[in-house]
């Protein structure tokens, strides 16, 4: 969050620092060379200007998505959502709006970490993901947030298999019971899954 109100408060030191009053062609070029060159403060300060002088440019969808993508390349997952979320505000429909969808789904899933401390992530990614299979089943993307689903079902299967087994240890079998129930839901079994492959899921880029 503090990230995204950073960024927001760059718009009043914009002009001083990146300059201003260039046409949208400069602005757009100017942020592409930022990113080449891994100055993303800098490409976010350049897009401002964009948008305050040329608001109206069909350079700034591209220059949203453009960033959205760096950011995420550079685990930024807060700014990079900041950027799908303005331009699903501004451009939410056809193919380009659907792809935007698919990022965000992308980031969630791999901003997720560590799968004992961001079951509520998992638990929101897994369902939004679920919600754009509904909608978007015939996606190009589709495949890709299959991919998604499964990892996150799987990191769910083993982490209530690693509670069952906890509870054993202690002597709770019927508390082991409810966790293996949870499970039964599943496909998957836990000599099907490789726990290397899963432990954390920020490291594991299937897409």
């Amino acid at each position: 969050m503090a990230a995204i109100l950073g960024l927001n408060g760059c718009m009043k030191d914009s002009e001083e620092k990146v300059g201003y009053n260039k046409s949208a062609v400069e602005w757009y070029n100017d942020i592409q060379r930022s990113i080449a060159g891994n100055d993303l403060e800098k490409a976010d300060k350049q897009y401002i200007s964009l948008r305050s002088e040329h608001r109206g440019t069909n350079l700034l969808p591209t220059a949203m998505l453009m960033l959205a993508l760096a950011h995420m390349d550079n685990e930024e997952y807060l700014l990079s959502n900041f950027y799908l979320d303005e331009y699903l505000a501004r451009f939410p429909g056809g193919s380009r709006g659907e792809y935007a969808r698919y990022l965000k789904l992308k980031a969630a899933f791999l901003s997720i970490g560590d799968i004992d401390k961001d079951q509520k992530r998992i638990f929101t990614a897994l369902t939004e993901a679920k919600n754009f299979q509904s909608a978007h089943g015939g996606s190009k993307y589709a495949p890709l947030v299959q991919t998604i689903i499964a990892r996150l079902e799987m990191s769910l299967y083993l982490l209530n298999e690693d509670v069952a087994s906890l509870y054993e240890r202690v002597g709770k079998p019927k508390a082991a019971e409810i966790y293996r129930k949870k499970n039964s839901v599943y496909i998957y079994k836990d000599g099907d899954i490789d726990r290397s492959n899963v432990g954390l899921l920020s490291r594991i880029n299937p897409l």
